[in-house]
């Protein structure tokens, strides 16, 4: 069983959402989930031009993907979002505030880079969330 620590140190700023600067994982199986995007299972674009909509379509992916592999939300170490437009991260902090409190028990969130990048994959995708855990 991995021993999670995930902490912001106190010399650091306070992060700017949820989320911590720092995870460790020690006795650990590395799970490595590939980008999500948000399609359903038979790989239907969910929520075209709905950047909500697509938002929980990704984490529901990635929270599949995690269940496939015996991992859950406590055992995400780290995440990467990339998100195509600049103006939907206030959605996404809207959404994290709201849903990581539920997923991340403690307020243990992991460290998270979010990235604004020109496309994705299809241009019909607004984000797409990779993350690591240890189990």
């Amino acid at each position: 069983m991995a021993e999670i620590k995930i902490y912001s140190p106190p010399e650091l700023a306070k992060p700017v959402g949820p989320y911590n600067h720092v995870a460790t994982a020690s006795q650990a199986k590395l799970v490595f989930v590939a980008g999500q995007v948000a399609v359903d299972k038979g790989g239907k674009l969910v929520g075209e031009d709905d950047f909500a909509k697509q938002c929980g379509q990704v984490f529901a992916n990635l929270e599949t993907a995690l269940k496939s592999a015996g991992a859950s939300w406590a055992n995400v170490v780290q995440s990467i979002t990339y998100i195509v437009r600049a103006s939907d991260i206030a959605g996404l902090y809207e959404y994290r505030l709201r849903e990581f409190p539920k997923m991340f028990p403690g307020n243990l969130y992991p460290p998270n880079t979010l990235l604004v990048v020109d496309r994705l994959v299809n241009e019909k995708y607004l984000l797409e969330i990779q993350a690591i855990a240890a189990v």
